[in-house]
Order: structure tokens, then C-alpha cells, then sequence
């Protein structure tokens, strides 16, 4: 038996519940994981509200990254052995393969080996965050030595994953965020300007900044009115990617802008990059390079331990987080 986190019913973070479970050995193709820590994603508070784009199928495990020693390996797994220190690329599916649990079980192809410099807590939270951002800004837009890139939600795991890709390729991060409260801390985080769209006009400032050039990528998890001044200050052929949907506004369709200056506005999921084996493989060795020369190090907001998963989800939920929320198990 093994503990797990489950819900049985859609609610707020007081839904979810530390069980008993049966530790099914993995099968073929699989690796089963001793989990040491966990890393907290929207997603999951998503799923566990029945908000996301996958449905709970009750009662319903939940989670989508993990770092630990490898428990057992499956038939035909040839790469991995118990004892090995590994993290996980998130599944196509946390309802399938769900990870907050002291054992959890992967496919082997969504295991790696990470790099030794990364304690748990760190290793938990590489792989949503910096696979989305590479996803999107180097496989999608082709980000560029140079490029002005607009990040909002700044703040956020995926964000500070974003800005520390932008400043390995050589491009200019712009990080958006509400108010001037988490600038200092912003710009201590690599980037190179600091937008407060509660305190300033975000148009204006993102003209001025990029002067003659323009913006020519932007990553947003938003979405709303902040749409029209983020592509007004775009460059001719720019592209916008939107990876969430944060904001309850409705979210106005640029046309002028979008006419105007040939933009793309392209949404995009990590599914994307983790679906595809030639297109992981590459994110894979890009992060790993990254890690490994101490470019890219991730952020962690808060550590809590499993049995404070209810206060760990409500903490995930108040916006109050610079980086990312890791459970300890």
C-alpha cells in the first residue's frame, strides 16, 4: 500500500484527500517512481475544479510532475534501474498517470535521468515549466538572438522559465506583470525590463522599450482586453502564442493589428512537444544543456509537505507565488 491524493468530487482544495492505495507493480514499459517531491501546476487545480480540458474520472488522482528514485521497472525497460535519481516529463494525461503519491507509475520514454547539481525540489520543478516555455518560444515562434519578447505572468514557474530561455538564446525579455510589487525581484530573475500593467500604459511602454524594432514574440497564459495593446506594440510578422486563458474577461480579436502588421496568433498546449518523440527529444537536450551549464535554474515560490496539500493548493491558487510551489513527500 502506498499513499496517494485523490478527490471524489469537483470542489476547491478542501476536495482532496490523502488515501490509501494499492501499489500495482508497473507493467511493461513502465517505471514506477518512490517519490521524493512533487511540482504544483494551474492544471491540476483546473482538473480538480472540472475546469480543464481533461475530465476526473472518480475518485481521481491528479499531478503532473515528480522527481524520485526509480522503485521497479516494467518488461522492456532497458534504461533505467531501481535506485536511479529521475524526474518526469509531464503525461499526456494526469488522470492515467497521475503523480501526487508516495509511489507513481510512467511511461519510461516520459522518464529522465536529471542532472546531479538539481536537488528533489528543484528536479520537480523543471519539466511543465520549461518545456512550455521552450515549446513556445523556440519551437513555435523561433525566438531569436535580439528579439523583443513579451512575457506575461512573468511571475510564474513558466514565466521565469521563459525569461531565462530568452536571455540563453540572446533575445530581450520583457516581463509583464500586475503591479511594480515583484519588479525588483524580476529583474533579479534575468529580466531585462519590468511592465506593470495596474500602474502603467502597457502600449506605450512596450513602444518605447522596443523602439523601431517592435515586439516581435509574445508569450501569454491570459488572454482579455490586455490582447489589443500587446499586439499594437508587435512588430510587423509577429507572433502571439497563448497557452492559458487566465483572465474571465472575454478576449477581443485584434483585427486591425492583426491585418496590419501580418501577426500570428497561435495557441499552443505542451502536449504539443510531449507528444511528439522528435520534438521532446530535442526540448529534452536543450533543457538538460541548459541546466547542466547553470543557465537555467528554477525558481521555488514554497515548499510544503504532503499532508498540507489542502493548504499547498489554496496557496497555489491566491496568485501570490514567484516560481514554483514544490510539495515535499
Amino acid at each position: 500500500m502506498a499513499r496517494v491524493i485523490r478527490f471524489h468530487q469537483h470542489g476547491g482544495p478542501e476536495v482532496l484527500r490523502i488515501e490509501q492505495a494499492e501499489a500495482v507493480p508497473p507493467a511493461g514499459g513502465e517505471v514506477q517512481i518512490r517519490v521524493k517531491a512533487l511540482g504544483l501546476n494551474r492544471a491540476e487545480a483546473l482538473l480538480r475544479a472540472g475546469t480543464y480540458i481533461e475530465q476526473a474520472v472518480f475518485p481521481s488522482g491528479l499531478g503532473l510532475e515528480a522527481a524520485g528514485l526509480v522503485e521497479a521497472v516494467g518488461a522492456d525497460v532497458t534504461d533505467f534501474a531501481p535506485g536511479d535519481a529521475v524526474s518526469i516529463v509531464p503525461p499526456q494525461s494526469m488522470v492515467r498517470w497521475p503523480a501526487y503519491g508516495e509511489l507513481a507509475t510512467f511511461p519510461a520514454e516520459l522518464v529522465v535521468k536529471h542532472p546531479p547539481s538539481l536537488d528533489w525540489k528543484e528536479a520537480a520543478a523543471v519539466w511543465m515549466p520549461y518545456l512550455t516555455a521552450y515549446g513556445a518560444l523556440v519551437d513555435v515562434a523561433g525566438l531569436r538572438q535580439s528579439d523583443f519578447v513579451v512575457v506575461t505572468a512573468a511571475s510564474s514557474s513558466v514565466g521565469l522559465a521563459a525569461i531565462q530561455i530568452a536571455n540563453r538564446i540572446g533575445a530581450i525579455p520583457i516581463a509583464v506583470t500586475r503591479t511594480r510589487a515583484k519588479a525588483e525581484a524580476l529583474l533579479a530573475a534575468g529580466a531585462a525590463h519590468v511592465v506593470a500593467t495596474a500602474e502603467e500604459n502597457l502600449e506605450a511602454r512596450l513602444r518605447d522599450i522596443s523602439g523601431a524594432a517592435g515586439v516581435r514574440v509574445v508569450l501569454d497564459p491570459i488572454g482579455g482586453p490586455i490582447f489589443e495593446p500587446l499586439t499594437a506594440a508587435m512588430a510587423r510578422g509577429g507572433i502571439l502564442v497563448e497557452y492559458g486563458g487566465l483572465s474571465p474577461a472575454p478576449t477581443p480579436f485584434p483585427l486591425h493589428a492583426v491585418l496590419g502588421k501580418g501577426l500570428t496568433l497561435r495557441g499552443y498546449l505542451v502536449h504539443e512537444i510531449t507528444g511528439d518523440p522528435r520534438r521532446l527529444a530535442a526540448a529534452k537536450a536543450f533543457i538538460l544543456d541548459g541546466l547542466a551549464s547553470g543557465a537555467f535554474k528554477p525558481v521555488i515560490a514554497r515548499t510544503f509537505a504532503f499532508d498540507d496539500i489542502v493548504a499547498a493548493h489554496r496557496y497555489l491558487e491566491s496568485n501570490e507565488q514567484f516560481g514554483k510551489i514544490v510539495v515535499t513527500v
